[in-house]
């Protein structure tokens, strides 16, 4: 791949296709992606540093042990990504307007976390840590959160999501009504 070199700094990658590639090992510092196919790449051991993804494909991507500090997803698709498995230290990523599906981030600390304006489908979030994320306008379909730390998490605006209070921590997280009634379901509770 000579788009790509194991070190790179402040690049800008526009429109390119890595469908497939063996990206890992790689080195990113101050590196802008826009429109760029990532599917089925494998980035494990690749580390990203105060880098920019806007409207790419991250279909099916391996991202074991891959670092992520100070990177933004604008308009992205994550599909089918095991983020549990990225490294956990310095983790800093933050996600606006992304369709994000059948991902997992079991066990990941995201505190103060940005899924912003998302629509985030049949995921995973358990034992996650999000103290303080954003929420807020997404849309949590399927989604499973258990054992989750959402103390003071943003919920504004957000729909579609089941959250059971006994089995998550949930103390000044905010959600709008009505779908802040869905908080009671668990319970079985019946309002007229």
């Amino acid at each position: 791949m000579d788009t790509i070199s194991s070190y790179n700094e402040s690049k800008q990658f526009d429109g390119y296709s890595f469908a497939g590639a063996d990206l890992g090992g790689r080195e990113f510092l101050y590196c802008a992606f826009s429109k760029c196919d990532f599917s089925e790449c494998k980035f494990q051991g690749s580390s990203f540093a105060e880098c920019k993804f806007i409207d790419c494909n991250f279909s099916n991507v391996r991202v074991d042990n891959c670092s992520f500090k100070i990177v933004s997803f604008k308009n992205c698709k994550l599909l089918g990504i095991i983020m549990a498995e990225v490294n956990h230290f310095l983790l800093d990523w933050s996600f606006e307007k992304c369709k994000i599906e059948l991902c997992n981030f079991g066990g990941l600390k995201m505190n103060k976390g940005c899924f912003r304006e998302c629509i985030i489908k049949d995921s995973d979030f358990i034992d996650a840590r999000l103290a303080e994320a954003d929420f807020s306008q997404s849309d949590l379909q399927g989604c499973v959160f258990r054992n989750t730390n959402l103390e003071g998490a943003n919920f504004s605006g957000a729909r579609h999501y089941y959250i059971d209070p006994a089995q998550n921590k949930l103390k000044k997280a905010k959600f709008t009504m009505p779908e802040a009634m869905g908080l009671l379901v668990p319970f079985g509770i019946e309002i007229e």
